[in-house]
């Protein structure tokens, strides 16, 4: 039987590592505990991966971390072949670090891309690498121009933060959703507007990913296409490091 875990990553974005205890072991692998620094595929950005200790030293190494029916439940999903757990052990729990990181700088991008380009969100998809943003617009705009003007809210340094709103509080503001085709990530009781600036000054967005701390540590991201998706839709790609250099 499933139950609600406490999702440790929604308070704290840099916690890396955790204790957790076996509650339930899924038929085809899938692990729950009652506690996780493990984010869930959600939003566009992909789950965690990283592995188990257990009390022996041994690990279970994990693939990415998936949600169950509903936002309550979270699968962390063992590679093939690994060992399973037992129900109620307690194991140790460790995010791969650096790709979470990566994937937090790239999201945090996003956001600054959807101030940079402030039309309706039609389509996301964080990666390690390479991270899209799809808008409905039928607007020509310049890619070094983008770029630039990401880049500038990168180097002022801005406070990057969440903050709570019950789901009441949001329905009633659904100005605030820039997604036009996603909804926000409701269900909890509250839900969490990432916010950029003092005082949100520069962008405020119901959000559920991972992001960092000040819009610095995003480092060097570029445009490096954007394509035409029919009339009325362009994909915007970013990608880490200045134009023209690997990332």
């Amino acid at each position: 039987m499933t139950r609600p875990v406490t999702a440790l990553f929604r308070d704290d974005f840099y916690l890396s590592t955790a204790e957790g205890v076996v509650t339930a072991i899924h038929d085809d692998g899938g692990i729950e505990l009652d506690r996780t620094c493990f984010y869930a595929t959600s939003g566009g950005q992909p789950g965690d991966t990283g592995f188990f200790e257990r009390a022996d030293g041994s690990r279970i190494t994990l693939g990415q971390t998936t949600h169950g029916e509903n936002k309550d439940i979270i699968i962390h999903r063992p590679l093939e072949g690994e060992p399973a757990p037992l129900l109620g052990e307690k194991l140790v729990l460790h995010i791969d670090w650096p790709r979470r990181y990566r994937l937090m700088r790239m999201h945090t991008a996003c956001h600054l891309l959807s101030v940079v380009c402030p039309f309706p969100i039609t389509g996301a998809a964080v990666g390690e690498e390479e991270s899209r943003v799809d808008f409905d617009m039928s607007e020509t705009i310049d890619r070094d121009d983008v770029t630039a003007r990401l880049m500038r809210l990168v180097e002022e340094n801005h406070p990057v933060y969440v903050q709570w709103i019950t789901d009441e509080e949001l329905a009633a503001n659904p100005g605030i959703v820039k997604s036009k085709n996603v909804r926000p990530p409701m269900g909890l009781g509250r839900v969490s507007l990432v916010c950029i600036g003092e005082n949100s000054a520069i962008d405020s967005q119901p959000c559920g990913g991972t992001h960092v701390s000040e819009t610095q540590e995003v480092g060097a991201i570029h445009i490096s296409k954007i394509e035409k998706k029919g009339k009325e839709n362009r994909r915007f790609r970013i990608r880490f490091g200045a134009p023209g250099s690997a990332a």
